[in-house]
């Protein structure tokens, strides 16, 4: 039984596969103080139960040139990137041979020795790490897609179809780069998390202000934070008042008022003004650290993508062999038949049983789908998230900057006075220019907008409430602006019923409101609010006419202001005032009721839901970098509107996937029907194969029409 007590967590660089992953796991467990190991391939992680040093653990892992870390170390020194020519060297040489090969076969022919020693070159060096793989299990008689696809290259040079051959190793080549490439994003992901909250604080301790590591700060320490400056750590106010920007962790799109008594975390960003912070929570164990662990933990719990054909595989090829041999010597045995003739039929049933066409069915759909939907701006990490994306039941949103615009805006506005409404909005934004508060760049933004000219406006004595608003002389009148609880406390003006009913409306419609006064009597009210994307309704609307029938807007605002939108735009349920690890627990309920859920989000609070989705799309113009390595699908340029078309794109690659695989196989059995009368040749056998491979080809370019106009 496992050691769970003595567990340590490490790091992992150079995994190139999850076959790899499993491997070094394997390695591990069999060293003598090791009880259990677990390798977390997506989050590049181990976990060791027992006792074991890095240097063994770095001889386990041999194989692949590992190098392992401590999980707690901080790296210091990062790895220079790869160029492009040199990451990707094998790929590229392969298919500058390939068309070397194919000029010199349109010259000479097929046969031709220059012809085939291109092809056959393309082959080793585009294959090499496939053919290894695949020989080695042949011999151990394991059959997976590599299997698979060595017997088909085999077999195409067996009957010399150097240049079918050529092209199958050159998809799946590229095929296994989309995989390392959608790897390599997911680790990054994780990294860019741990660089979003500071490594350094200014703590006070006995009366004097010191910067120390996040590591030696402690639970009871108090942190002093400037306006401008990110929190290390997670904590209680202690003294100040302020607005925080915490939308990286709770996804809340207008900054919220910290008081004392209040909850901060880290990663968020202090707007206004100076704070004290006691720390409640050591670095390990912040909301950021969690939501790392998060992101990791899901990464980790979904399942690999098992296409069909690897299923397939493991029966097909064994028993397309098994066919071959019996047809070569049952009758000649049984039935005293001709074995040059039933050998000859036996060979021409291995070359049928060529599975050629079969593995392109799926590599061919698949690329023309992923090139299609790039040129629409969508970036699609792989093949598996393409066949996924084809199978979602429900659609989870986030709100801020998915749904919505991500900024607030100025929607409302109610002019109470007998002054021009031209004039009460050169006032707002006269004093507005002298706050830093987010809700003022929304008042600035609107004067932009409709041309209105308030630099000339004099304005002095200007002062912030915090928390509470703002108030200033504008032409030697006094001017107060802010919420309701600055004319209870600070401008002494009651609110008349009227504003009342104006202030409860707005904010029953999920609005920020802001009050406008001299010293005598209320002059304007005005609603602020993160406003929907212009094309949110009618992509739900067209996402539901396409069979998603279930849409789900998640999000870390208030109820009111999440039923509002949610009302507004038809989506068909919502869950409000959400940390992340609701998110991911609103994700996994989803998946319990409707199976294959996509999640769509822009934010790092995003980023659990996202991994622990059966596909997680982002949106990339706004998304931050996070969420789109995270997710399995981008959505560039920040147009919601390829959303509908994405769903549709890998709903028709899953069905042109599912034709190939059908035309491949039904073709490969009708020749095989000639065996009885004893009708199949070679020749037959050859016809059948490319017939097959052509026929699976051009059904996939069809995948090349489908553009954004096609919603179904």
């Amino acid at each position: 039984m496992a050691n769970l007590t003595n567990k340590q967590v490490y790091r992992v660089n150079g995994f190139s596969c999850a076959g790899c992953a499993g491997t070094f796991e394997k390695n591990v467990k069999r060293i003598d103080t090791v009880s259990d190991a677990e390798v977390n391939f997506a989050a590049s992680k181990i976990t060791v139960y027992g006792s074991a040093s890095i240097e063994q653990l770095e001889k386990a892992g041999a194989f692949e040139n590992l190098h392992v870390r401590s999980e707690d170390d901080e790296v210091t020194v990062e790895r220079p990137k790869k160029l492009f020519v040199m990451k990707y060297w094998n790929v590229l040489l392969a298919s500058v041979l390939f068309f070397i090969g194919l000029i010199n076969q349109t010259s000479f022919g097929e046969e031709h020795a220059l012809s085939y020693s291109f092809f056959l070159l393309s082959m080793a060096v585009g294959g090499y790490s496939l053919f290894k793989t695949g020989l080695q299990n042949l011999t151990r008689l394991q059959f997976d897609m590599k299997t698979l696809m060595t017997v088909a290259v085999i077999g195409a040079i067996i009957i010399g179809e150097w240049t079918e051959g050529a092209i199958v190793v050159l998809l799946f080549a590229i095929s296994e780069q989309l995989e390392r490439f959608s790897m390599d994003k997911a680790r990054q992901s994780i990294r860019s998390l741990m660089s979003i909250a500071p490594k350094q604080a200014t703590i006070l301790r006995q009366g004097k202000e010191m910067m120390l590591s996040v590591k030696d700060i402690e639970v009871g320490d108090i942190l002093v934070v400037k306006p401008g400056e990110k929190l290390a750590m997670d904590g209680e106010v202690l003294r100040g008042h302020s607005s925080i920007n915490q939308s990286a962790i709770t996804g809340e799109s207008i900054p919220v008022e910290k008081n004392t008594g209040d909850t901060v975390f880290a990663g968020t960003l202090n707007t206004e003004g100076y704070l004290e912070v006691k720390v409640t929570k050591r670095v390990k164990d912040t909301t950021l650290a969690k939501i790392i662990h998060l992101v990791e933990e899901a990464q980790a719990e979904r399942a690999q993508t098992q296409s069909f054909i690897d299923r397939f595989a493991k029966y097909y090829t064994p028993a397309i062999m098994v066919v071959a041999g019996l047809v070569a010597v049952f009758p000649p045995l049984v039935m005293g038949g001709s074995w040059e003739a039933w050998v000859y039929q036996g060979l021409a049933v291995l070359v049928v049983g060529c599975p050629c066409a079969l593995v392109i069915s799926t590599p061919v759909a698949i690329v023309t789908a992923i090139g299609n939907a790039a040129k629409q701006g969508v970036l699609i990490k792989g093949g598996a998230y393409l066949e996924e994306l084809g199978q979602i039941k429900a659609i989870a949103f986030d709100k801020t900057g998915t749904l919505t615009k991500g900024e607030p805006s100025l929607t409302d506005y109610y002019n109470l006075s007998t002054e021009m409404d031209y004039t009460i909005l050169q006032w707002v934004t006269a004093i507005e220019s002298y706050s830093q508060h987010p809700l003022a760049g929304a008042i600035i933004r609107h004067a932009q907008q409709e041309q209105i000219d308030y630099h000339n406006v004099i304005v002095d004595n200007f002062s912030s409430v915090t928390g509470k608003g703002v108030r200033a002389n504008v032409n030697g009148r006094s001017i107060w602006i802010g919420n309701r609880q600055l004319f209870d406390h600070q401008a002494n003006i009651n609110l008349s019923e009227e504003v009342n009913t104006i202030v409860n409306e707005l904010q029953t419609n999920g609005k920020t409101v802001m009050v406008m006064s001299d010293t005598d009597k209320i002059l304007a009210v005005i609603g602020v609010s993160d406003e929907a994307r212009d094309q949110s309704k009618s992509v739900i609307n067209t996402l539901h006419s396409i069979g998603i029938k279930h849409t789900v807007m998640l999000t870390g605002d208030d109820k009111k202001t999440a039923q509002a939108i949610a009302m507004k735009l038809g989506v068909t349920n919502v869950h409000a005032e959400l940390m992340p690890d609701d998110k991911l627990t609103s994700i996994k309920e989803l998946r319990e009721t409707h199976g294959n859920v996509a999640m769509v989000g822009d934010g790092i609070n995003d980023a659990p839901a996202l991994a622990a989705s059966s596909v997680g799309i982002a949106m990339g113009g706004a998304g931050t970098d996070t969420a789109l390595e995270t997710s399995d699908v981008a959505l560039m340029g920040d147009d919601l509107e390829k959303l509908p078309y994405t769903v549709s794109l890998s709903r028709r690659a899953l069905t042109i996937i599912k034709q190939n695989i059908a035309l491949s196989l039904g073709l490969k059995a009708i020749a095989l029907l000639l065996v009885i009368p004893g009708w199949l040749t070679l020749w037959i056998a050859i016809l059948s194969d490319m017939g097959a491979t052509l026929l699976v080809t051009l059904n996939s370019l069809r995948l090349l029409r489908k553009n954004k106009s096609l919603k179904r």
